[in-house]
């Protein structure tokens, strides 16, 4: 029997079922009609009939249109925030799950509200960067600082600063080298600073961003980024970075003259062959000659950025990481997960001090386990407990001889090397896909958020 046969004589059944007098045959009926469709169900599934062939294929075709329908919605959002799709980005986009949670936090601690002026957002995140002299970073976000209105002496170095944004210089470079050294002292220092003194709601800011833009600089150097020459030399369409294709909408004058429709030249020369006033004449050549002054001093911003050198905004450049489990002193003890964890207590302290930041982040956590990956949950798990171990956090529960079963010895060193000192001399080829980066980098941002989340609720209680 066909299925076209088997539906038609079914059908048939079931309309003498439902004509029956008598309600109880009726029933036996009814009954007797779903068994044989239950059945018929089960062979078909059995069985592989060129319509369901072809299903399968229209619904897997539609699962990859609606992730890339969903990676360029993402990239859209970007270009309307920022100016430009950036190569971080890019690299996430095969995950489209991942490079969203990473683009809302981005943008909420970057552009959104908040206790901290956007100039200063940036310059943060150019001194996170530079401790791990991250080329691409610096410059991407020396662009963004002037475009928010920054002031290009800050640019100068850590020194041209104002004095608050060199504070946080201590507290930068033990979050992104040794986090275990970060004590209640080192948010005493910045909260009781005189004129300069910080509040907690922009500590947290501060720190949020020092941590985030830290743990992406294991991305940038895991995915070889810094060293794509062409991710710092231009922007997409080959516009300025400081440069926002939206912002022509507003009215912004520094629109470049090449990206200029034919329409908009049509309608200058229309109204100038219309104008007879000479005055209104002398103001648009005065407008047109500003217009044109600031475009080359904008250019010649965007060549000064690619020439910034990231050691310029930090200091002590001797200080890296070193060993925690090889450590001489016994005053730092391990980090215990059960006394103080992201789950009971950084949460609601983030999320008390710095409003609905502490979702997002939480859900960049949650992220990790439901990503699709070919590798098992076992090993994202190894890999996320042993760059924490790396960084002097245990979790009591777990079973570490795990760690050596799962991760060879060159993953290891990879992991390590990412997660600690990613630098683009010292990071290893990865022995595995893409996959590691995603738990490496969002492990040691929850790290680096511990520590400092932990001083400052000792700082709280004191």
């Amino acid at each position: 029997m066909t299925a076209t046969s088997g539906r038609q004589a079914g059908t048939s059944c079931l309309l003498l079922a439902i004509a029956w007098k008598t309600p109880r045959k009726r029933q036996s009926r009814i009954h007797a009609v779903a068994h044989f469709y239950w059945k018929m169900i089960i062979c078909t599934s059995k069985m592989e009939f060129p319509l369901r062939t072809q299903c399968q294929r229209v619904h897997k075709q539609v699962m990859v249109n609606g992730e890339k329908e969903r990676v360029s919605l993402l990239f859209m959002k970007a270009l309307v925030s920022r100016g430009s799709v950036d190569a971080v980005s890019q690299q996430m986009a095969s995950h489209p799950q991942y490079l969203e949670s990473f683009l809302r936090t981005q943008h909420y601690i970057l552009h959104m509200d908040g206790p901290l002026p956007l100039p200063y957002r940036h310059y943060i995140a150019i001194m996170a960067a530079a401790r791990h002299h991250c080329n691409y970073l610096v410059y991407l976000h020396s662009a963004q600082f002037l475009r928010v209105g920054g002031d290009p002496v800050w640019l100068q170095g850590l020194e041209a600063a104002p004095p608050r944004l060199r504070l946080l210089d201590h507290i930068n470079k033990v979050l992104a080298h040794q986090p275990w050294l970060t004590a209640c002292s080192h948010i005493q220092a910045l909260l009781k600073a005189g004129e300069q003194c910080w509040s907690l709601a922009e500590l947290v800011q501060a720190v949020v961003i020092l941590a985030h833009c830290h743990s992406l600089c294991s991305f940038v150097f895991g995915c070889d980024t810094d060293s794509d020459p062409a991710s710092l030399s231009k922007s997409p369409n080959g516009t300025p970075p400081t440069f926002c294709p939206f912002d022509a909408a507003n009215g912004n004058a520094n629109v470049p003259q090449t990206l200029a429709t034919p329409s908009e030249h049509i309608t200058r020369r229309r109204s100038l062959d219309s104008s007879c006033d000479m005055v209104c004449l002398k103001e648009k050549i005065q407008k047109s000659q500003e217009e044109r002054e600031k475009r080359e001093e904008r250019l010649l911003q965007t060549q000064a950025l690619q020439q910034t050198d990231p050691t310029r905004f930090i200091t002590d450049p001797d200080l890296c990481y070193q060993e925690f489990a090889r450590r001489e002193e016994d005053h730092f003890q391990v980090f215990r997960v059960q006394d103080y964890s992201w789950e009971d207590h950084g949460f609601s302290l983030v999320n008390r001090l710095y409003s609905d930041i502490g979702h997002l982040l939480d859900d960049r956590f949650r992220s990790v386990t439901t990503l699709p990956s070919m590798h098992s949950p076992d090993l994202k798990r190894a890999i996320w407990n042993y760059i924490h171990c790396v960084l002097g956090i245990r979790y009591d529960d777990y079973d570490y001889g795990e760690v050596n079963q799962l991760l060879e010895r060159d993953l290891k060193l990879y992991i390590k090397s990412v997660a600690c000192f990613p630098d683009a001399t010292k990071t290893p080829v990865c022995p595995l896909s893409l996959a590691p980066l995603k738990p490496s980098e969002r492990a040691r941002l929850q790290a680096e958020l511990l520590y400092a989340l932990r001083a400052i609720t000792q700082y709280m209680i004191a």
